[in-house]
């Protein structure tokens, strides 16, 4: 984990996936870290976030009891609605994300390899609900970014040669960002383009299977020591 101060990795992880949205863009945030994001977006850029379970321009967590139990997000939880909020049956909501109307989609995931596919639904041998979105968002959505920590808790890498566990999808994610780092695809693999605060190139390497390019130009923060 990288040395900023005293926020934990999903808030590192949240913060700077915040940088990837731009104003007017529609947005749909996963479960997990990605929930995290709507507490990051910049004060001068207006995104409308998207719920598959049908909201557009959902807003934060509702203050106090202050609850409405049929406004919720696709994760079960209660949220808000923004002036000017649609709402619309799965089927609607579902249509607009396979039509690619939705910009960037933020999911979690439990490994990346090095082509950037995803494997973020389950894992064999435990009990699992569904994908749920999961499949649709992968493969609708104009930008895709993955949003996870850089290794397990038991230390293992989630950037991996290849995926272990079954794929989400065909398509491969166009940004990863983890505590430690920021990893854009291309045609060639992935290209570590920037390190977080605190934490060195030697360190993501270490903690790192996949094979990956450096940027020439690696963003490096103030304060971490340049490679």
């Amino acid at each position: 984990m990288s040395g900023s101060g005293t926020m934990s990795a999903q808030e590192i992880i949240a913060r700077r996936a915040a940088l990837e949205l731009h104003d007017g863009d529609v947005v749909n945030l996963g479960i997990g870290i990605p929930l995290l994001v709507a507490d990051y977006v910049p004060a001068d850029i207006e995104v409308h976030l998207h719920t598959e379970n049908g909201l557009l321009g959902m807003g934060p967590p509702p203050d106090g009891d202050d609850v409405d139990p049929q406004i919720v997000n696709a994760a079960k939880q209660p949220v808000t609605q923004k002036p000017g909020a649609a709402y619309f049956d799965s089927a609607a909501s579902f249509a607009m994300i396979r039509g690619r109307h939705i910009d960037v989609a933020m999911l979690g995931a439990l490994e990346v390899d090095e082509r950037g596919l995803v494997a973020n639904w389950t894992v064999p041998g435990r009990a699992v609900l569904g994908v749920g979105g999961a499949m649709d968002l992968l493969m609708g959505a104009a930008k895709l970014v993955v949003l996870m920590t850089h290794c397990t808790r038991d230390g293992a890498p989630k950037l991996v040669r290849e995926c272990r566990f079954p794929l989400t999808g065909t398509r491969p994610a166009d940004v990863i960002i983890t505590e430690l780092a920021v990893f854009r695809r291309d045609d060639e693999g992935l290209v570590l383009t920037e390190l977080q605060p605190g934490a060195t190139l030697e360190q993501v390497r270490a903690a790192t299977e996949a094979r990956f390019r450096v940027a020439p130009e690696l963003i490096v923060p103030a304060g971490t020591q340049r490679p």
